[in-house]
C-alpha cells in the first residue's frame, strides 16, 4: 500500500493548518507525525484517512502487489484502519456486539476470532458488559483493538495511549510489535512512547 500527499494544504477560514506538503507513505515503514497540541497532527491524520478533504494539492492511495493499482479516495477506507480519541465507540453495544458489528464491514485478521481478540486486549472478562459501563481505560483498549486487529494493510493511530495505564501502555507497544510489523502504520503524537518504533517522522510545523 502507498498513500501519496503532493503539495497538499489544509485551512480552515483563512487559517492555514498545513501547506506545500508533499510526502510518500510506503508499506513496512512506520511514521510518526509529531508537533506540539493544536499543530494540526491530527488532521493531517484524518486527511490521510480521507475523513477530511484538503484545501488544496491531491492524495492518492495505491495498492502495491505484483502490479501496482490505483485505489479510488472513495474507496480507501477498506485498506485503513484508525484509532482516535474523537471517534466514538456506539456505547449502547457489548464489547463483543461492537466487534461483531465492526466485522460485519471490516474483517478481522484471520484466525482471530473475537472471544480472542478481547482476551488479547484484557476485556475478557467486561465481554457482555455495555461499552457505556467501561472506564476510559477499557474503552481505549476497545479502539486500539477494533483497529489492530482489522485485517488492513494501513493503521492510522491518534495519541494511542489516551486514558492508559502503564499496563495498557505496555500492552498497545506489545500490539504494534506482533501485530505491526508489516504493515504501514501512521502515528500521531506528541508522546516518544507512543511512536518510539517509528522509523521515520514528519514535523507538522515544518508545513507551516
Amino acid at each position: 500500500m502507498k498513500i501519496t500527499l503532493t503539495d497538499a494544504g489544509k485551512r480552515f477560514n483563512r487559517d492555514w493548518i498545513f501547506r506545500h506538503l508533499s510526502y510518500e507513505f510506503s508499506s513496512q515503514h512506520h511514521y510518526a507525525i509529531i508537533g506540539p497540541n493544536g499543530s494540526g497532527k491530527s488532521t493531517l491524520l484524518q486527511v490521510i484517512a480521507g475523513a477530511i478533504g484538503i484545501s488544496e494539492g491531491l492524495v492518492s492511495y495505491e495498492e502495491v502487489a505484483s502490479v501496482t493499482t490505483s485505489i479510488a479516495p472513495e474507496k480507501a477506507y477498506h485498506y485503513l484502519s484508525l484509532s482516535a480519541p474523537y471517534l466514538e465507540l456506539i456505547e449502547e453495544m457489548t464489547a463483543v456486539e461492537f466487534l461483531q458489528f465492526h466485522h460485519s464491514f471490516k474483517p478481522f485478521l484471520p484466525s482471530h476470532p473475537i472471544p480472542n481478540i478481547l482476551s488479547t486486549v484484557g476485556l475478557e472478562a467486561a465481554a457482555r458488559k455495555q461499552i457505556r459501563f467501561f472506564s476510559s481505560g477499557m474503552k481505549q483498549r476497545m479502539k486500539l483493538a477494533q483497529a489492530l486487529f482489522s485485517d488492513t494493510p494501513v493503521i492510522l493511530l491518534d495519541e494511542p495511549c489516551t486514558n492508559l495505564d502503564a499496563e495498557g501502555i505496555a500492552l498497545y507497544q506489545r500490539l504494534i510489535r506482533e501485530y505491526g510489523a508489516s504493515r504501514l502504520i501512521i502515528v500521531s503524537s506528541n508522546d516518544r512512547q507512543e511512536y518510539d518504533f517509528c522509523d521515520k517522522v514528519i514535523d507538522i510545523t515544518t508545513y507551516r
